[in-house]
């Protein structure tokens, strides 16, 4: 075989292997969030990095506001898509955003929320339920609550909200996506 068949082969396989290890799109769409959910002025990713780590390193921040730490629940859950998606975050470190999902998983053990709901449902929900909250509607509050994804009665997972246990993983995982931010 000539050394151009020899070349030819090689960039064709090459190319193959390129494609093959390019990330493939989720089969479901990656939650979203609207402008302004963590701060007027911050967009969303930098918002959530900072919520995120902040309630979890400490989680008397978050003490008797269930509302603080259901922003902080959405971090995760939007974070943990986020980071491995986005291509603004192809230069952080792989490990920040597998110890995200691992975050993910143990914060809705926590919470009581099923491992098989989408992301964006949660999110969903979980911005619903820090409205009502806002606006003191309990009615609405447990209505979002009483969804099927929540494994709890909507007492408990308010209760939960209210005095958010320290959640190793979310904290870890928080603080090192966030540092991951400050040194890039």
């Amino acid at each position: 075989m000539s050394l151009i068949g020899t070349r030819s082969i090689t960039s064709a396989l090459g190319t193959v292997l390129l494609f093959a290890c390019a990330p493939v799109p989720p089969s479901v769409a990656p939650p979203s969030l609207p402008a302004g959910v963590f701060g007027v002025y911050e967009d969303n990713d930098v918002g959530a990095l900072n919520q995120s780590s902040w309630a979890f390193a400490a989680p008397w921040r978050t003490h008797n506001d269930p509302i603080d730490a259901a922003r902080a629940v959405i971090a995760v859950e939007y974070l943990a898509d986020e980071l491995h998606n986005n291509p603004r975050w192809v230069g952080m470190d792989v490990t920040s955003a597998l110890g995200m999902v691992q975050a993910r998983k143990d914060t809705r053990r926590v919470l009581g929320i099923a491992q098989d709901v989408p992301p964006r449902i949660v999110v969903d929900a979980l911005l619903r339920l820090t409205a009502s909250l806002s606006a003191s509607d309990q009615a609405e509050a447990i209505r979002v609550l009483s969804s099927p994804m929540f494994t709890l009665q909507p007492s408990q997972t308010l209760q939960i909200l209210s005095n958010l246990p320290y959640i190793q993983s979310a904290n870890i995982a928080t603080l090192q996506a966030a540092n991951g931010v400050l040194v890039r």
